[in-house]
């Protein structure tokens, strides 16, 4: 099975990223996660994003706040999925990171879900790796039946209680 590669532009990121590792564990899907700025470490990141494909991940995710460009550089130099996951910065709560992640320039794609959303990336990259991997694919429609369940559950709760 491809791995997934999660970027963080700061270690600060990782509540964040943390909340997709969660369910890449549940799914069983192999990751492996780095701390690599687009600005601070530019090598670094363009090293481990240009040589992703031949170290066997199949999907890229990077989260970054701020000005967000980690998703874009990986995106730049890998022909790999990109998912980008804006996170919360210190001036306008996420924004910033959301406009700079979805913006992308024709011709370089990156996926972007919302603002924090960990749990959302990973999905989408375990959605990705599934396209290839039945088995895989029946571990998630597993994952989405127990979370309707839980909905259910709820919904008959609510309706006891009124």
């Amino acid at each position: 099975m491809k791995k997934v590669g999660i970027l963080m532009g700061s270690d600060s990121d990782l509540p964040v990223v943390q909340k997709g590792t969660a369910i890449l564990k549940e799914l069983e899907v192999p990751f492996e996660v780095h701390v690599y700025s687009a600005h601070r470490t530019p090598e670094q990141a363009r090293k481990f994003c240009s040589e992703a494909r031949e170290n066997g991940f199949g999907v890229l995710i990077c989260a970054a706040g701020m000005a967000a460009h980690l998703a874009g550089a990986a995106a730049a130099v890998s022909t790999l999925p990109v998912i980008g996951i804006p996170c919360k910065g210190p001036v306008l709560d996420g924004m910033d990171a959301l406009l700079s992640t979805v913006q992308m320039p024709s011709g370089v794609p990156v996926a972007t879900v919302g603002i924090g959303n960990g749990a959302n990336a990973a999905l989408l990259a375990a959605e990705i790796l599934a396209v290839s991997d039945e088995a895989l694919a029946a571990r998630l429609q597993v994952k989405r039946d127990m979370d309707a369940a839980k909905v259910l559950e709820k919904d008959a709760g609510i309706a006891a209680k009124l």
